[in-house]
């Protein structure tokens, strides 16, 4: 079997012959073999795909090694509430849960039905956790729960790590998910699958820091049913290079979403948010907005799709939205916002935007005494403040005040 995969993968490089290699000692998995075949079918996405033209995993991951630093802090670190960590595809999991929320170990490997769509969720999917250990873990929230779940995801000098979760939030129920991606692993690759059920309701609250030797893959595959409503927001300060891919269907009548996000790149650091929205039901309502700064040597980068299909998406409202800010000259952003709409009853629109720093606020604030670093920092914060109004407030607070804590340590905005 890991001969016949290792065949379909083109001028195979070193790290993808030993992805084959781990896969093959994972033991015969009918779910397991789809999505490693799917995953082989293209071997690490390249720039010779177009959805993944400006985000080369196969050139940044020649070798597949671990990092020479430690991971990044988390700022959710106080917050309280259940904790499961991902550490070296290791599950460590809460002693106490509240109520209204189970988390289960699945010893086998879930049918992962979006394979060919998704090739990081697939290898994921096909590799998560450790072998006689945990593949995944399945979350179910029955009522709505009094504390946030967090998820932390990073290791110690890992090579890799690969890990699974699946939620359902049951009719009625409701649950605050935060997740800290800090990093540690050569690739760290996570997987979610997001069911909401009729009435259910969600957030999701996303905090991403790797660094300059690590490549990071965050898939989350949403369904949302009837009268459901989700709210994502992310906070990304990239790595060597970093994808964070979102791919929500609207299953039933009156379902709802927000997706906002902000990336903050430094030099060296790769940002990619990814997303593709299918509104596959009548009345859904979609709002997505995403701000990024980026500074000389950083990338950011946004792929943005509403899918409207005929006949089932009628009175669609979705509108999305994209602006960035170079914040000095080599600073580097790559915007591609898309509507494919195939009814003739909805409200759809997108619009993006790259600039600088307005001269005309910068020049009011000096004339105050204020310096130009700090000017262009408080400005800079202003305006990718606005991605954070839909999180709870706990999470908020946190994510602005690490977004000004990464703008005034920045002192080559200056």
């Amino acid at each position: 079997m890991a001969t016949d995969l290792k065949s379909i993968i083109t001028n195979a490089n070193t790290t993808e012959l030993e992805l084959v290699a781990r896969y093959a000692m994972r033991g015969e998995d009918p779910r397991r073999e789809r999505a490693f075949s799917a995953f082989a079918a293209t071997g690490l996405p390249h720039r010779r795909m177009e959805a993944w033209r400006w985000s080369d995993f196969r050139a940044a991951l020649p070798m597949l090694e671990a990092p020479k630093g430690t991971p990044n802090a988390d700022p959710f670190a106080a917050l309280q509430g259940p904790v499961i960590e991902i550490n070296a595809s290791r599950y460590i999991l809460p002693s106490d849960l509240p109520v209204g929320l189970r988390i289960l170990e699945r010893p086998d490997a879930d049918a992962f039905s979006r394979a060919e769509e998704m090739p990081l969720g697939a290898l994921t999917a096909a590799l998560a956790g450790r072998k006689g250990a945990a593949s995944g873990l399945a979350i179910e929230v029955t009522e709505p729960v009094a504390e946030p779940l967090r998820i932390i995801a990073r290791s110690e000098r890992a090579e890799a790590n690969l890990a699974r979760i699946s939620v359902i939030v049951r009719p009625g129920a409701h649950i605050d998910l935060v997740e800290s991606h800090l990093g540690g692993a050569g690739l760290s690759s996570f997987l979610l699958d997001f069911t909401l059920q009729e009435g259910a309701s969600a957030t999701r609250t996303l905090y991403q820091n790797g660094a300059g030797d690590e490549a990071q893959a965050i898939t989350a595959n949403i369904r949302s049913a009837s009268a459901a409503r989700y709210a994502q927001t992310a906070l990304a300060f990239g790595a060597r290079i970093t994808r964070i891919e979102t791919h929500l269907t609207h299953q039933e009548t009156g379902s709802q979403a927000v997706l906002n996000a902000a990336y903050l790149a430094a030099s060296g650091r790769h940002v990619d948010f990814t997303s593709h929205i299918r509104h596959g039901a009548e009345a859904c309502t979609t709002r997505q907005l995403t701000k990024g700064a980026v500074l000389d040597g950083g990338r950011g980068i946004f792929q943005g799709k509403f899918m409207v299909p005929r006949g089932v998406g009628q009175r669609t409202d979705a509108a999305m939205q994209h602006h960035a800010l170079l914040l000095e000259d080599g600073a580097e952003v790559f915007a591609k916002p898309e509507l494919e709409i195939y009814a003739d009853d909805v409200e759809c629109a997108h619009g993006n935007t790259c600039g600088a720093l307005d001269n005309n606020q910068l020049f009011y604030m000096r004339q105050r005494g204020i310096p130009e670093h700090e000017a262009k920092a408080m400005l800079t914060q202003a305006f990718v403040a606005e991605a954070f109004d839909q999180a709870p407030d706990f999470a908020s607070e946190i994510l602005l005040s690490t977004a000004q804590t990464w703008l005034g340590a920045n002192k080559a905005i200056a």
